[in-house]
């Protein structure tokens, strides 16, 4: 294999397949559960892309794995608002559409430690989505499935910066506002329990104005922004100012693009995320 093959190999299995799922972007597609279609699309064998997307659910097994040697994680594990019969829905963009995610790495960890699970688990992440694409898809991939919970994840590509119209976000800051308020009424309408917001991390801007599939920056001031719209919502709100990647933010929480999170950064989202249901159940 030449060297440019091995490149664009490596930057597929890294940076697409985690984050690229056929029947989530094309719902009404007829192939969209076919392993065949999915792997000519991506240049791969169907092999790979099995043993691809296989090695990263194992990630976030481990993953809770590790997670439950900590004692501060198993305490609070044992104070969780669930019972493991609940339908929970991660709806964002790609952090949460990762294949070895938060999302995942949190349903790995109730799987393990709640007796009986039979949680229903609905990842409804799709990579770059703004919040008017997850607005727009709301009723489709949360509401159909009458979710007992729902986490947010959404808004950091709202404000990107494309290098073709470098002085202004991609969505007003007005927009994101009306989008995240219309969400946030809907879901109150037919969840019963409060919408759980997790906050936009801080990213490494030289890091993604270098990577080969990015065209757009984002500025610390516009998602400082979008941060204090979040920090606002009715709900739980997780990691209110966005610190979990550490004050830097620290390079080895995020993948070499500077902007989705490694499995360290991942982890340190899902320990947020217990602590923020823990705390909201002993404030109720």
């Amino acid at each position: 294999m030449s060297e440019q093959r091995e490149q664009e190999k490596s930057i597929i299995e890294q940076f697409i397949v985690p984050f690229f799922h056929l029947e989530r972007r094309y719902p009404l597609f007829p192939g969209k559960k076919s392993i065949e279609a999915e792997a000519k699309l991506l240049g791969l064998s169907e092999t790979d892309l099995d043993l691809n997307r296989k090695n990263a659910i194992n990630n976030a097994k481990q993953a809770a794995i590790e997670l439950l040697k900590e004692e501060e994680i198993t305490d609070l594990l044992e104070q969780l608002p669930f019972d493991g019969t609940e339908t929970i829905v991660g709806f964002g963009h790609s952090t949460t559409e990762d294949d070895q995610g938060w999302f995942q790495i949190l349903a790995e960890l109730l799987e393990i430690v709640v007796d009986n699970a039979k949680f229903n688990f609905i990842n409804a992440g799709i990579s770059g989505n703004t919040t008017s694409e997850a607005l727009r898809r709301l009723d489709r991939d949360v509401l159909i499935h009458e979710p007992d919970w729902v986490f947010a994840d959404l808004g950091i590509y709202d404000v990107q910066r494309l290098n073709i119209t470098p002085n202004r976000v991609l969505l007003p800051l007005s927009e994101t506002w009306e989008n995240l308020n219309s969400i946030q009424e809907t879901l109150g309408e037919y969840v019963t329990n409060p919408i759980v917001w997790l906050t936009p991390t801080p990213v490494i801007s030289e890091l993604i104005e270098e990577h080969l599939l990015h065209e757009f920056t984002i500025h610390d001031k516009d998602l400082a922004q979008l941060i204090e719209i979040i920090s606002g919502k009715k709900g739980i709100v997780i990691d209110p100012q966005g610190k979990r990647m550490g004050d830097g933010p620290d390079a080895w929480n995020y993948l070499s693009d500077g902007l989705n999170h490694s499995l360290s950064g991942h982890i340190n989202t899902v320990r947020e995320i217990l602590k923020g249901l823990v705390r909201e159940r002993v404030r109720s």
